[in-house]
């Protein structure tokens, strides 16, 4: 019954054994998945795929081959209380340059907070179109598909205005793969200007220079001499920004990925989404309850490690400069607290940007986290990343 979906998943590069879909289907014989979808896919998953890093390519092959089938997970607790019917868009106002020019400011982060919570203690029903309560439409600086100069966007997929100063919603990112095939070798050739080679621990190399001279000076005797084998020492941290405005770059960040996977044996990576705060993580699907913090890496990773940021630096200013401007959680100190303790450690960082280079001075957040990086910001593109080898290389 599955066949093709085992024969695309082939096609697709996952590593799928017959024994694995035949256990499938024993599985499904038992009754395992019932009728649901979402137990289907849980079920599929655990049967066919053997590394976590073809976890994104499954989803794309079963949202493609089961297409129009629709699932959610259960047990899922929603971050926020507010009800659903309050944030489903019914109609959308479009407004005009001019209206929009109207439509005031609430006045600064702690402002909007403050009202934000007078209005969850007052409002008791859903609103559309308005400008004062939580909803959907309008101008109200709370809610969803509605415009407002400065707001907090709640339960809305996606941003359309770019004006949210923060979002209150629970959104899931992925990892990035690590397996994607790199179109060019450019890429990792502009790595391998960050290397220092040294030849320590047992030998297991043939010295061959060696050999024939010793075996020369042995009368012809053959004496074979041994090394150890000559690899990278650099040590890489690596923190990767994702999720948000980065989804437009993750073809880039995965090839980039992939390429310093494959260049350097000394590598430690961790993602965050906009800025840096107390907290780091590794597995984007379970970032919620499995992370690292930001102390722990610091005291963990020697200063001999060379820093490398990779995001767009593209965020709201509160996010850097105040306490609670994060959109994900209440962030106790602002990100450059953070940002500049990880630069006392590693005196050799770079950030690498890749948005176009020509977009930066009009980005404040840009501007702000290069400053602070006493400008090392490079773009992500061959060039720039063969410019942040050399800086790292000092």
């Amino acid at each position: 019954m599955f066949t093709n979906f085992f024969l695309t998943l082939r096609d697709a590069k996952i590593p799928v054994s017959l024994r694995e879909y035949l256990m499938l289907l024993e599985a499904m014989n038992r009754g395992l998945s019932s009728y649901k979808v979402d137990q289907f896919y849980y079920l599929a998953r655990s049967c066919l795929v053997k590394d976590e890093r073809n976890l994104d390519k499954f989803d794309q092959v079963f949202g493609s081959f089961f297409e129009g089938l629709e699932f959610t997970s259960d047990g899922e607790e929603m971050i926020t209380e507010i009800p659903e019917e309050w944030l489903k868009s019914l109609s959308e106002h479009v407004l005009t340059s001019e209206e929009m020019s109207k439509i005031q400011a609430v006045g600064g982060f702690e402002k909007l907070m403050e009202e934000l919570k007078k209005r969850l203690e007052e409002q008791d029903k859903r609103h559309e179109g308005g400008g004062k309560w939580i909803g959907t439409g309008g101008t109200s600086p709370y809610g969803a598909n509605g415009y407002n100069p400065e707001g907090v966007r709640i339960g809305q997929k996606t941003g359309r205005h770019g004006r949210a100063v923060k979002v209150w919603d629970k959104r899931q990112f992925k990892n990035l793969d690590d397996q994607v095939e790199i179109g060019t070798r450019n890429m990792k050739m502009a790595l391998r200007r960050l290397r220092s080679f040294a030849r320590d621990g047992a030998a297991t190399e043939l010295d061959l220079s060696d050999t024939i001279s010793s075996t020369a000076r042995n009368a012809g005797l053959l004496d074979i001499k041994m090394v150890p084998e000559r690899h990278n020492t650099v040590k890489v941290l690596i923190l990767f920004d994702i999720g948000g405005s980065m989804d437009y770059h993750i073809e880039t960040c995965e090839k980039l990925f992939s390429a310093v996977r494959s260049e350097f044996k000394h590598l430690e990576f961790f993602y965050y989404h906009n800025c840096i705060y107390e907290r780091l993580w590794k597995n984007n699907i379970r970032r919620n309850v499995d992370t690292i913090l930001t102390w722990d890496v610091l005291h963990t990773y020697s200063r001999d490690y060379k820093l490398i940021f990779v995001g767009d630096a593209t965020m709201g200013p509160y996010e850097i400069a105040y306490p609670g401007g994060s959109v994900e959680h209440w962030n106790e100190e602002p990100g450059s607290i953070w940002i500049n303790r990880m630069l006392e450690v590693y005196s050799r960082a770079i950030w690498l940007n890749p948005v176009p280079e020509n977009y930066w001075q009009s980005t404040p957040t840009i501007r702000e986290i290069k400053r602070m990086l006493g400008n090392r910001m490079y773009p992500l593109t061959l060039g720039g990343l063969d410019s942040g080898m050399r800086e790292l290389s000092r």
